[in-house]
């Protein structure tokens, strides 16, 4: 099991990665929509996936992403991804 994680780190580490894939600091928040805000391309979703995963070893983000439909990956927003983080840490 790993060490818990609170959900504002979380969510501030994963920000900084957004910001990194980007190039740019755009106001990102827990509510904002990768696709509809950010404009995020499957490109963009590997490099991110790539970032969670060295920063978080035990957290499967391409398994979890890949278990989701089409819709619901064109729906996510930051805060579904930092809990589904939170949530790893303590499973």
């Amino acid at each position: 099991m790993s060490a818990p994680r609170s959900k504002p780190e979380v969510l501030q580490t994963l920000i900084d990665m957004i910001t990194d894939v980007l190039g740019e600091d755009l106001g990102v928040e827990a509510g904002t929509s990768f696709r509809d805000e950010l404009g995020f391309q499957s490109i963009q979703f590997v490099a991110l996936a790539e970032l969670v995963q060295e920063r978080y070893d035990d957290v499967d983000f391409v398994s979890w992403l890949s278990e989701k439909e089409i819709s619901e990956i064109l729906a996510l927003r930051v805060g579904d991804v930092t809990d589904f983080i939170v949530a790893s840490a303590a499973a």
